[in-house]
């Protein structure tokens, strides 16, 4: 009896080393980036440029999301054929364009003027 439970006590340690192992840490950008679908968000980050896929974001869920992140005047949002979110808003008073692509991912780029 003393035999099987440390050979399940055994097997159950082992199966738990084993789980616990990862294959490295991503910087936080390059897992918010890319066009493969992440099921689940690991980071908080935003990714550099946006991932083209299926947009299941509504034009105002788009458009609270890109506000959520500080830009006001959010407006001439449209989706486009790779389905991002694009538009123009403010941020610091500071005209910009913005997107938010399909894993809500929210950027932008100055625009000059």
């Amino acid at each position: 009896m003393r035999r099987i439970f440390l050979g399940i006590a055994s097997a159950m340690l082992t199966l738990g080393t084993a789980s616990a192992q990862t294959s490295g840490t991503a910087p936080a950008t390059d897992t918010a980036s890319g066009n493969d679908n992440q099921a689940v968000a690991t980071t908080t980050a935003n990714a550099p440029t946006p991932a083209h896929g299926r947009n299941s974001f509504t034009q105002g869920e788009a458009r609270r999301r890109i506000g959520s992140h500080g830009f006001t005047a959010v407006h001439a949002l449209h989706k486009d054929a790779t389905g991002v979110w694009r538009g123009a808003a403010e941020k610091g008073g500071n005209p910009a364009s913005v997107w938010l692509d399909y894993k809500g991912n929210v950027g932008n780029s100055a625009i000059a003027g």
